[in-house]
């Protein structure tokens, strides 16, 4: 495969490598290192890509093993928490921060849920994949998919009305 062909095959779906990266490693600059692995671990099997079926899948799934092991891993200890992909230049300082405070709070929600509520959550709700494709992903039934997902969204849910709801009886 040339590097143009591999180009148009990879760059549809490189964002969506990053965030699934940035969201499972936080850091910015480690979801775009991370990122970066997997391309370069696609191009080293451009030969073998067309026996994928579906190379978006693939790369997702490398994606998320490669992010799995190097949290894992030693060097994940110099993670830090960055966010910084929320913006609204009409609204007043207060509400800035209050949004960013919500934000913040399903940020540490999200990073306490169960590994595979985590995934279902990312995957189906910010990255809109189908059941049937995130089951492929984390070798799980669509309905436990659903299952997984409904879980996740209820701890999420109920954890941020705890929050907003602190000391109103």
């Amino acid at each position: 495969m040339k590097q143009s062909e591999f180009l148009n095959v990879v760059l549809p779906f490189k964002d969506k490598l990053f965030r699934l990266a940035k969201r499972l490693l936080v850091s910015t600059e480690e979801a775009a290192d991370a990122t970066q692995e997997i391309l370069l671990k696609l191009w080293s099997k451009n030969d073998r890509m067309k026996e994928y079926s579906n190379v978006e899948a693939f790369a997702m799934t490398m994606t998320k093993n490669f992010c799995l092991d190097r949290l894992k891993s030693k060097q994940a200890s110099n993670l830090k928490l960055v966010h910084s992909n929320y913006t609204d230049s009409n609204s007043s300082l207060q509400r800035q921060v209050e949004a960013q405070d919500s934000v913040n709070w399903v940020e540490k929600i999200m990073e306490s849920l169960p590994e595979q509520q985590k995934m279902a959550l990312q995957l189906r709700d910010v990255e809109q994949y189908s059941f049937d494709e995130i089951g492929k992903l984390l070798e799980m039934t669509p309905a436990a998919v659903r299952v997984a997902l409904s879980r996740a969204r209820k701890t999420v849910r109920q954890k941020l009305m705890e929050k907003h709801n602190y000391g109103i009886a």
